[in-house]
C-alpha cells in the first residue's frame, strides 16, 4: 500500500513530468547555487586567504577568462542542478511505479511506466 504522500507525487509527477523536463524554474535555482560558489571563490581571491594562489592570479590571469570562466561555472551548476533534480524525481517515480505494481500485482501498469 502506498502513502497518502507517495500518491500525490504520483499523481504529480504522472502529469508534470514532460513540462518539468523543460522548466526553466530548475535552471535558475542552479544557477543561483552556481552563482554563490562563483562568489566564494571571488571572496576567497579578494580577502589573500592563499597569498602563493593570489600572486598567480595576479600575474597570470586575465581578467576577462577569469569571468568567463565564473559564468561558466555557474550555467553548468544550473544545467547539472536541472538534470539531477529530474532524474532524481523520475527515479522515485519509477520506483514507486514497481512498488505499486508488486502490490496490486495488475499486468497494466507496466504500460504506464513505459509511457
Amino acid at each position: 500500500m502506498l502513502t497518502e504522500q507517495e500518491e500525490t507525487f504520483l499523481k504529480y509527477w504522472q502529469e508534470n513530468r514532460l513540462t518539468e523536463q523543460k522548466s526553466f524554474k530548475q535552471y535558475l535555482k542552479g544557477l543561483s547555487r552556481g552563482l554563490a560558489i562563483s562568489v566564494a571563490i571571488l571572496v576567497l581571491l579578494a580577502t589573500g586567504w592563499y597569498k602563493r594562489a593570489n600572486m598567480e592570479a595576479n600575474s597570470k590571469l586575465s581578467f576577462t577568462v577569469f569571468t568567463i570562466a565564473l559564468i561558466g561555472i555557474a550555467i553548468f551548476m544550473a544545467w547539472l542542478y536541472h538534470n539531477y533534480r529530474w532524474e532524481t524525481n523520475e527515479q522515485q517515480y519509477l520506483e514507486l511505479m514497481a512498488k505499486k505494481k508488486r502490490l496490486s500485482n495488475k499486468p497494466d501498469l507496466e504500460e504506464d511506466i513505459l509511457n
